[in-house]
């Protein structure tokens, strides 16, 4: 007989304040995903889809990802370790920034820290936590940072089974 272990994230009781965690693997960015995100958001954009404008225009003279890529996918790379099956949902993003471009080719690898929690004052056997989320790229530079409050789910009782 086996025991079975299903893969979570954590329930509101096992967030530590002041904890860091580092997500792993990172997510190398292609072309394709840039280009089938940018088109799929309906943006745009021709630093991140016209390869002639980009590469004449500088800073950078190369296509840049789009930073909500950039963004959703330094979240969903914590949804693991983090939030897989006990988040009720995103209550709100703040202090969003992007220090540095990505391009195409770049790794992001992110971490997060928890910042803050608390139990819900309306919503019984649910908490508010809240990640600073930070994005860096193949050389460790920061891409992204950006602070999520959360809604997740507290550990079920025994009965609650």
């Amino acid at each position: 007989m086996f025991r079975d272990v299903v893969q979570r994230g954590l329930w509101f009781e096992e967030f530590e304040t002041g904890v860091r965690y580092l997500h792993r693997p990172g997510r190398t960015i292609t072309e394709a995903d840039n280009v089938l995100f940018t088109t799929l958001t309906m943006n745009t954009q021709a630093l991140h889809l016209d390869a002639a404008f980009s590469d004449a225009l500088p800073p950078f003279n190369q296509r840049l990802v789009n930073s909500m890529f950039t963004l959703s996918t330094l979240v969903g790379l914590s949804v693991a370790q983090l939030t897989q099956g006990t988040i009720v949902g995103n209550l709100g993003f703040s202090e969003i920034a992007f220090p540095k471009p990505l391009f195409h080719g770049d790794t992001l690898y992110a971490e997060s820290v928890i910042l803050e929690k608390r139990a819900s004052k309306s919503r019984p056997g649910e908490g508010i936590v809240t990640f600073a989320h930070t994005g860096r790229n193949q050389y460790g530079d920061v891409v992204a940072t950006a602070n999520r409050k959360t809604m997740v789910r507290m550990r079920p009782s025994e009965g609650d089974n």
